[in-house]
């Protein structure tokens, strides 16, 4: 199954769980290390343009706005997920093979912030994680008029903060992240490709991938997104 997505990458299942190079990948080109915290990260070629105008826009207001991650495929999110898993990078402090032992809520824990591989937005080259990776850095200073910057003037580029405050939007899945802004004309494609397409059983290849049903990790994750980020204004 492939659906072509205007401007964008074609949509196929393999492409929507991120089982692809994006260095190889026509659709996509590298970001300048004038944007990016390091080097060697991608976009799709429309979500870096717009994001370029973006960037321009808020440097004349007075604010720097800088990509600390962009495209994530298969591999390198298994990387993520299975360290956190094993327990080799801890969480909140702790080594969750030692503390949750039931593979279920060990998984629901790593997906308070971090995606099962295979379903991550980042997957698709239109999502990107801005400037910290903390909630409350954007609450004060400098993060704060980052913040506001990107409320105010996100959605004229295109982007659209797609982990907002659950109770407030009544979504489920991940918890808020102030940092991920998603380029909507694109994912929303491939959001549609996924709910039409995307089941938990396809999720195999990393450990605690049992758990995919269980977690019902597409429609409580995958889709678990702001109902203002299915499209823009």
């Amino acid at each position: 199954m492939t659906t072509n997505i205007s401007a964008g990458e074609p949509a196929t299942l393999n492409f929507i769980m991120g089982k692809f190079n994006p260095a190889s990948q026509a659709g996509f080109v590298k970001i300048d290390a004038k944007y990016a915290d390091r080097s060697g990260l991608y976009l799709q070629k429309e979500v870096y343009e717009q994001f370029k105008k973006m960037y321009a826009a808020a440097l004349r207001d007075g604010v720097r706005l800088q990509i600390r991650s962009a495209t994530r495929n298969f591999d390198y999110q298994k990387g993520i997920w299975e360290k956190k898993w094993t327990g080799v990078r801890k969480v909140d402090g702790k080594n969750l093979a030692k503390t949750i032992a039931d593979p279920t809520q060990r998984a629901k824990k790593i997906l308070l912030y971090s995606s099962m591989p295979g379903s991550s937005r980042h997957h698709w080259g239109t999502d990107i994680d801005l400037n910290a990776f903390e909630n409350s850095w954007f609450s004060t200073g400098k993060g704060l008029k980052i913040y506001q910057w990107l409320q105010a003037n996100a959605a004229d580029y295109g982007f659209c903060q797609v982990y907002t405050n659950k109770a407030e939007d009544n979504r489920t899945g991940y918890e808020e992240e102030k940092w991920h802004w998603s380029y909507v004309p694109l994912s929303r494609g491939y959001t549609e490709f996924a709910k039409q397409h995307l089941k938990d059983e396809d999720f195999s290849g990393f450990k605690g991938a049992e758990t995919a049903k269980a977690v019902d990790i597409v429609g409580n994750y995958v889709l678990g997104i702001a109902k203002n980020c299915v499209t823009t204004r």
